[in-house]
C-alpha cells in the first residue's frame, strides 16, 4: 500500500461528511428560495391586484361604458392579478431549480399549465363581459350571443389542451395536431351533439329563424311560450303554464316549428274560426221577410240596393218569378254572411286594413261551415280571446233572426270547430 492510498483512507470519511454537509445546505437553500418565492409572489399579486381593481373601479366610474363595471363583475382583473405573479415564478424556477434539473422540469411544467389555464379563463371572463354588454343593447339581445361564446371557448380549449399536452410529454404540437386528426372521426362521434348545435346554431342566426322572446310553438318537444336562452346544444322555451321546455338546437333546422314573430310584429293577430249550418235551414227570402229584415240597421241600405240590382236583373231578363228558384233571390245565408262581413268591419277591435271577410267553406257531412277570417287589433292572448268570444257571442245570437240553425249535437250542444 502506498502513500496515496493510506492518505485516501485517512480522508475518505471526511470527503462523505463534506458531501453530505454540501445537500443539505444545497437543500435549505432550495427550501429558503421557495419560501421566499412565494412570499414575493404573493406580495406581487397582492399588490397588482389592489392596484387593477382599484384602477379599473375609478376608470368605470368615470366613463359612461359598463363594459369596465361588466370585466369587474366577470372576475377579470382579479384574473390578470394571478397572472402577473404566475410569470414571474415561471420565470424564476430554472434559477431555483437548477441544481435539481428532475424538480425543476416537473415544477415548471405545472406552472406553465396553470398559465395556460389561467389565460383561458381570462379570455373566458371578457367574452363573458361582452356577452353581458350585448345583451344591454337592444339590437343584441335577441341574438344567441351564448351560442357564439361557447364555439370559440370550444376551439380555445381544445388549442389549451394541445398545449398541455405537449407541454407535459414534450411532444411537438405539429406531431400532436397530426395525432388528433387521425382520431378525428372519433372526436366527431363524442361531439356530435355540440357539431350538429354549432351548425343550427349558425344557420339559426343567419336565417334569422329564432330569436330570444320569440314565441315558438313546438308540438313534438311539448313546447309554446317564449324563448329565453339560445345556447350551443339546447333552447330553452318558458311555456304559458310556467313550465320550462329543452329543445336541442339543431332541431330548430331539422324538424317543423312554428314561430309567432310575424303575427307579433304585423298590425293584428288573425282570427280564423268557423260553425256549422244546418243545410235543410238556408232558403230563398220572401218578401215579408226581406222587409222584416230592413229593420236592421246594419242591412237597411245594402237590402234595398239588392233589391233593386236584383229586379232590375229580372226584369230585363223577362224572368218569371212564380216560383222563387227562378232568376236572382236573396236568401237567408247571403243576407247573414253580409250581416257579419258588416258588423266585422265596424267592431273596434278589427283591424280594417288587413284580411276581413265571411266566407262560406266547403260543405261537410256534418253542415256548411261559416268561417270568420279577420284580424285583432289587440295582439295580447286575454284581450285576443275575449275579443274572439265577443264576435262569437253576437253571431250566435244573431242566427235566429235570420231563420238559420247551427248544428247541434245532441239537443243542447252547439258545434264550433276552430
Amino acid at each position: 500500500m502506498n502513500i496515496q492510498e493510506i492518505v485516501y483512507g485517512w480522508c475518505e470519511p471526511l470527503l462523505h461528511k463534506a458531501h453530505f454537509g454540501d445537500l443539505w445546505a444545497s437543500y435549505i437553500s432550495l427550501l429558503v428560495n421557495i419560501t421566499l418565492l412565494y412570499l414575493l409572489a404573493n406580495i406581487i399579486y397582492k399588490v397588482f391586484r389592489y392596484t387593477l381593481v382599484s384602477a379599473m373601479i375609478i376608470l368605470a366610474r368615470r366613463t359612461k361604458t359598463r363594459f369596465d363595471d361588466l370585466l369587474v363583475t366577470n372576475k377579470t382583473v382579479k384574473y390578470i392579478a394571478y397572472l402577473i405573479p404566475l410569470l414571474y415564478v415561471y420565470k424564476s424556477v430554472p434559477v431555483i431549480l437548477r441544481q435539481f434539473v428532475y424538480w425543476e422540469s416537473l415544477f415548471g411544467k405545472m406552472v406553465g399549465i396553470y398559465i395556460v389555464l389561467l389565460m383561458l379563463w381570462i379570455i373566458r371572463s371578457i367574452l363573458n363581459a361582452l356577452r353581458d354588454y350585448l345583451k344591454l343593447n337592444p339590437k343584441f339581445s335577441d341574438k344567441p350571443i351564448d351560442s357564439y361564446i361557447q364555439v370559440i371557448m370550444i376551439f380555445l380549449w381544445v388549442f389549451g389542451v394541445i398545449i398541455i399536452i405537449s407541454e407535459i410529454f414534450d411532444i411537438k404540437k405539429e406531431t400532436l395536431v397530426g395525432v388528433l386528426g387521425a382520431v378525428s372521426a372519433v372526436i366527431i362521434l363524442v361531439f356530435r351533439d355540440t357539431l350538429l348545435g354549432f351548425v343550427a346554431s349558425v344557420q339559426v342566426s343567419l336565417n334569422d329563424m329564432v330569436r330570444i322572446g320569440d314565441w315558438i310553438t313546438f308540438d313534438r318537444y311539448g313546447a309554446d311560450g317564449d324563448v329565453i336562452e339560445i345556447n350551443l346544444a339546447t333552447v330553452k322555451v318558458r311555456n304559458f303554464d310556467h313550465t320550462t321546455t329543452t329543445i336541442p338546437t339543431y332541431s330548430l333546422i331539422s324538424d317543423s316549428f312554428r314561430n309567432w314573430r310575424g303575427m307579433l310584429d304585423s298590425g293584428g293577430r288573425r282570427i280564423k274560426r268557423s260553425i256549422l249550418i244546418q243545410p235543410s235551414s238556408i232558403r230563398f227570402m220572401q218578401p215579408v221577410e226581406i222587409e222584416n229584415l230592413k229593420q236592421i240597421e246594419r242591412l237597411s241600405a245594402y237590402i234595398e240596393k239588392k233589391q233593386h240590382e236584383i229586379e232590375h236583373f229580372n226584369d230585363t231578363h223577362h224572368i218569371d218569378k212564380s216560383l222563387p228558384i227562378n232568376g236572382r233571390n236573396l236568401t237567408n245565408f247571403g243576407l247573414f254572411r253580409k250581416y257579419i262581413t258588416l258588423y266585422l268591419e265596424q267592431y273596434p277591435g278589427i283591424h280594417k286594413d288587413m284580411t276581413l271577410m265571411c266566407r262560406q267553406l266547403q260543405p261537410t257531412h256534418q253542415g256548411i261551415p261559416l268561417e270568420i277570417y279577420c284580424f285583432s287589433v289587440d295582439k295580447r292572448f286575454e284581450n285576443y280571446e275575449y275579443i274572439m268570444s265577443d264576435i262569437f257571442d253576437h253571431i250566435l245570437a244573431s242566427i235566429p233572426y235570420f231563420d238559420l240553425t247551427v248544428v247541434e249535437t245532441g239537443k243542447t250542444t252547439t258545434t264550433i270547430t276552430n
